[in-house]
């Protein structure tokens, strides 16, 4: 498995892919599919320094599932496996799934 560890407030989240088919049942071809905007958090930094040299802690946690914009962050592979690296500003909300 992938040993990052994120620095300040950035996050590293492994896309989860869009399904492959419409509700109506029609399959989509790779062309006519979207970049990926949820996924699964893997690692998070220690926080964001305040000037006052106070740490505060971020509101994602490992295992979360986010949702995040079309092009947030830095995308990068790592055993042919896409992650991204995203500030927790560009994380839009937490998804419950309920665990």
């Amino acid at each position: 498995m992938l040993k990052i560890r994120p620095l300040e407030d950035r996050v590293v989240v492994r896309p989860i892919d869009p399904e492959e088919k419409t509700a109506g049942g029609i399959f989509l071809p790779d062309t006519a599919k979207e970049k990926p905007t949820r996924g699964e958090v893997i690692a998070v930094g220690s926080g964001k320094t305040l000037k006052s040299g106070e740490r505060v802690k971020l509101a994602v946690r490992e295992g979360d599932v986010v949702l995040f914009s079309r092009y947030a962050g830095t995308e990068f592979k790592h055993g042919g496996t896409e992650f991204r690296i995203i500030n927790e500003g560009e994380i839009l909300a937490v998804v419950d799934t309920g665990r």
